[in-house]
């Protein structure tokens, strides 16, 4: 009895053993499994992310796990994580993102056969990170209420105190703290401290665009400066939220005018250089490009010779004033909108 004891004991500690190896293998080719792929941080649209990453993974064969968040989330997620985080590609909706994370040396140069499908505006002097897409700042009103005749001039108009109540913004969303980086950066920080002072006191504050669209269209006020696609999405889609809508362009190099880039960058430490250069690679190039022309992003395509969706106002048109993305200040920004008291 004594010997059958041993040998059953011996007989389990041996099928432990071949259980834990069996374990092991299992946790070692699913690592090597993952390794294969790259993970993204999107911060960009989830449904255009995923198109670019189907697209991708149907070209190459390359594997993405993209996860998803904002821009200044995982910006500062990535400068927390610093060589530990586990993405090899972030993308975003606005440029400050990219500058706070190039700021703090994270991002690896970019490939420069990736840069040259750019033309020179949509990409940094530095060749640290990429412009992927674009948007224009509108101002989306009350056409049952204003006549083109009404509309302000400028967007500095918004200040005066003749539009007190009668406009809407998203001031903690970092698509407006994009618009007033750029209106830093040709104004000054004098006069947008001054509109943002007016914005608090004239404007009616929302928690996205969207919302502010749809108070447009609700009547509940005649205006809100947005991003231009928001308008586009919704009259592709049902049109609900934006039947008694139309955009409003201030061209003439007007702060207001401002087109905001997307960005691309690569972590200096990613264990995947290849695959994720050639995934920024494809999403600027013609394939990606084209994605922003059929797809239902309604952004500006930014590489070179590519076509944005043809409803859209041509980007030559917009008349957009000249700014230095990577020198947007986003942290500045936050300060002073914090300080006018919007968030």
């Amino acid at each position: 009895m004594t010997v059958s004891l041993n040998r059953l004991s011996q007989a389990a500690a041996f099928g432990a053993m071949l259980l834990a190896a069996t374990s092991l293998a299992s946790g070692a080719k699913a690592q090597e499994d993952e390794s294969e792929g790259i993970v993204v941080y999107n911060a960009q649209h989830q449904s255009l992310g995923q198109e670019w990453v189907d697209a991708f993974t149907k070209e190459t064969g390359i594997k993405v796990t993209m996860r998803q968040g904002g821009d200044m989330q995982f910006a500062n997620q990535i400068i927390q994580e610093d060589e530990a985080s586990p993405a090899d590609v972030f993308l975003t909706e606005n440029s400050p993102a990219m500058t706070l994370v190039d700021a703090a040396g994270l991002f690896a140069p970019i490939d420069k056969a990736t840069l040259d499908q750019l033309p020179e505006e949509f990409r940094p002097k530095d060749g640290m990170w990429a412009g992927i897409a674009a948007r224009s700042t509108v101002f989306a009103y009350d056409k049952t209420k204003l006549t083109e005749d009404k509309l302000p001039k400028s967007m500095m108009d918004l200040a005066d105190p003749a539009w007190k109540g009668r406009w809407g913004a998203s001031p903690v969303n970092a698509d407006f703290q994009a618009i007033v980086s750029a209106l830093l950066q040709l104004k000054g920080e004098e006069a947008t401290a001054a509109w943002l002072k007016g914005l608090k006191e004239n404007a009616t504050s929302y928690k996205s665009n969207t919302v502010a669209m749809k108070a447009v269209n609700a009547g509940e006020v005649e205006g809100a400066l947005i991003y231009h696609y928001y308008w586009f999405g919704d009259q592709a889609a049902t049109g609900e939220n934006s039947s008694n809508v139309a955009l409003h362009y201030f061209k003439n190099q007007d702060p207001g005018a401002f087109v905001s880039l997307s960005g691309g960058g690569i972590l200096k430490s990613s264990q995947h250089q290849k695959e994720a250069q050639a995934f920024l690679k494809f999403i600027t190039g013609k394939a990606g490009q084209a994605i922003l022309k059929t797809g239902t992003s309604y952004e500006y395509a930014v590489g070179k010779g590519a076509a944005s969706n043809e409803k859209l106002v041509p980007m030559a048109d917009l008349q957009a004033p000249v700014v230095d993305a990577s020198q947007l200040n986003s942290k500045k920004v936050v300060e002073m909108i914090t300080a006018a008291g919007l968030i």
